[in-house]
């Protein structure tokens, strides 16, 4: 899936300054001037990051925030704004879980940085959640052939380390009969590919 962002802001000039930094990053930027018309966007666009400003009419950068943590969780959310206060910045981290908080006007440098770390911390989220349903599956998958096997997860290992084939109790089939029906009852084959 390609980088892509949201950028949120009342003012078309930010908006524009904005896409401008990030031209060549190759990132799909998306752009909207309200709250409103940004969770439209994220309802129908698969969305990784959100930068929003503070100071918007209608719906605040930090109700903004609030609204994608609990409807779109797993997208990463920026601050962006020209009226930093300790109190507005504790809000967004509060409400809105915020990744980073940037003050106006902001270092083409450091923003570029930050995109990226916030992209990089979105797709390891990603693949450790894809990692544990894999784990979870196959955890799953022992367990039913533990007990249709009693025995078959049962280790032992020689003096070297090595696993050992043991004995299954209660099992009069090949150790070679059982691993290919085991094979053909699961996803095994792909894990392994």
């Amino acid at each position: 899936m390609k980088n892509s962002v949201l950028l949120v802001d009342d003012e078309p000039n930010v908006l524009s300054s904005l896409k401008r930094v990030l031209l060549e990053e190759s990132y799909d930027i998306h752009t909207a001037s309200s709250g409103i018309d940004g969770l439209g966007i994220l309802k129908d666009n698969k969305i990784k990051l959100v930068m929003s400003d503070e100071k918007m009419p209608g719906m605040s950068g930090t109700e903004f925030l609030a609204a994608v943590k609990k409807m779109f969780p797993d997208t990463i959310r920026i601050m962006l704004t020209g009226h930093a206060s300790i109190e507005a910045a504790m809000n967004a981290v509060n409400n809105g879980e915020i990744y980073r908080f940037f003050s106006k006007p902001w270092n083409d440098v450091e923003l570029k940085l930050a995109l990226r770390s916030a992209f990089e911390k979105y797709d390891l989220e990603a693949e450790n959640k894809k990692l544990l349903r894999t784990v979870k599956r196959q955890a799953s998958e022992l367990k039913q052939l533990e007990d249709a096997y009693p025995g078959i997860t049962d280790l032992e290992r020689d003096e070297h380390g090595n696993v050992l084939l043991t004995d299954m109790s209660g099992s009069d089939k090949d150790i070679s009969e059982i691993v290919s029906e085991i094979m053909s009852q699961s996803d095994i084959k792909e894990d392994l590919g």
